[in-house]
């Protein structure tokens, strides 16, 4: 008689299992004699060592691995009988009321994948965003290209401004005492980077070459430096120098220091613009895939399993740790990361996975080969060797199904659109690039 499984609430199932004491015990006896003759025991020939010594030395473990072997395969055996599919892994617990001496009995939990509802397609509501590129918006990016690249000349008797770079002694104290990190001299930064706290910033600016400035400064409560954090300062701030920028010439040289080996101008504009317009294309598309995603996932209604939730926030948690690690902050495995900082998000992406999994297979919107050629042939344009990339990721399963995947969520995108009330959005060039 195959094994009942019994519903608990939601998602979540029992069932009961049971195997024969004499079927684990004989497995155990073949794996112990096999053991045998190999084993390396002081004062026996190999092979030569007693059942019984090996039982002592390696009895629990063989039959620790046997016991779990023989449960998880009448679970499998009975979770195929009832057709249900499992979230997750089952949780065990041995079970003694009312089971024969020749049994060994365990209750297992677990937890099921839901029925998911595709929701109505065409009564969604989703943003299509576009931008344009136009001369101005390709000035606007040579600017950037040549602020990142600009230089700085000191100037002897002007206030800092935007844009400036300032070197400076500064000291701070917190109620008359110094404090770690509190005191540097010839220290430079460019004024509205976003390097310093916003007060210092702002005290810096207007204060001219040879001037010195004292002011207040009250650092965040989640300030990283835990010493001073909530806490308020006093600065003294000299000003040893103030630079403003000077921007290169759009000229050969500067068509060079991009990477335009001709230094031809006329040509780096166009590798700009086309660049410009890819990454612009791919900031659109971005945009209007979370426009997608959102409209999805907020119309869906099914439970999600807690455990498929569970494993996601613990490998959101690794992820965080590690990221602090690379941060070089010191002891990241001990900083506290509350697990609820995560649940909300795991929960939706769970959910939106599994409901764009259901629309693929619903739907056949599985990724084609050309069409994942085509998406990593247009990836390696980025590329200086276009042809070398290609191959980098054809030849590579793991690689190819990075690129699969981006794909068969583009084919998502592409369904729903065709499905949905769609209103077309231009989003300013600023916007999209991040630039206000």
């Amino acid at each position: 008689m195959q094994p009942v499984v019994e519903t608990l609430s939601g998602l979540e199932r029992r069932i009961d299992l049971s195997v024969s004491v004499a079927d684990v015990e004989k497995e155990v006896q073949a794996q112990l004699k096999r053991v045998g003759r190999t084993a390396k025991v002081p004062g026996f020939r190999p092979g030569k060592a007693p059942i019984a010594m090996l039982e002592r030395s390696h009895g629990p473990s063989i039959r620790y691995d046997v016991i779990n072997g023989q449960v998880g395969r009448a679970f499998e055996a009975a979770i195929d009988s009832a057709k249900v599919r499992v979230a997750g892994a089952p949780t065990l617990e041995p079970k003694t009321e009312g089971v024969a001496d020749d049994t060994l009995a365990f209750t297992a939990t677990f937890e099921v994948y839901p029925e998911v509802t595709v929701p109505a397609l065409d009564a969604l509501e989703i943003t299509r965003s576009e931008s344009e590129v136009g001369d101005a918006e390709i000035d606007r990016t040579l600017n950037v290209l040549r602020k990142q690249r600009s230089t700085f000349t000191a100037v002897a008797d002007r206030a800092a401004q935007d844009g400036d770079r300032v070197t400076l002694d500064f000291a701070g104290t917190i109620d008359g005492v110094a404090f770690d990190g509190g005191k540097a001299e010839d220290f430079p930064f460019v004024l509205g980077q976003g390097r310093m706290l916003p007060e210092f910033e702002e005290a810096a600016k207007g204060v001219k070459q040879g001037e010195t400035k004292v002011f207040p400064l009250a650092f965040p409560d989640d300030y990283q430096g835990k010493e001073v954090a909530g806490k308020t300062a006093e600065f003294t701030i000299t000003v040893k120098e103030v630079a403003e920028p000077v921007l290169p010439e759009i000229d050969t040289e500067f068509a060079k220091s991009l990477g335009q080996p001709e230094g031809d101008v006329e040509k780096l504009k166009a590798d700009v613009r086309t660049n410009v317009e890819r990454e612009v294309k791919a900031r659109a598309q971005a945009k209007t895939k979370t426009s997608v995603m959102d409209a999805l996932v907020n119309a869906a209604s099914f439970d999600v399993p807690k455990s498929l939730v569970d494993s996601d926030v613990q490998n959101r948690i690794v992820a965080a740790r590690e990221e602090l690690k690379q941060r070089g902050v010191p002891n990241p495995e001990s900083v506290p990361i509350p697990p609820e900082a995560f649940s909300g998000e795991s929960e939706r992406r769970v959910r939106l996975g599994l409901l764009v999994s259901e629309l693929v297979k619903q739907n056949d919107l599985q990724a084609k080969p050309e069409q994942v050629r085509a998406r990593i042939e247009e990836f390696a344009q980025n590329y200086e060797d276009p042809a070398q990339v290609v191959s980098y990721y054809l030849s590579d399963r793991q690689r190819r199904s990075e690129i699969e995947a981006i794909v068969l969520e583009d084919n998502v995108v592409a369904f729903v659109l065709s499905k949905a009330k769609v209103t077309d959005e231009k989003v300013p060039f600023e916007q999209l690039m991040g630039m206000e």
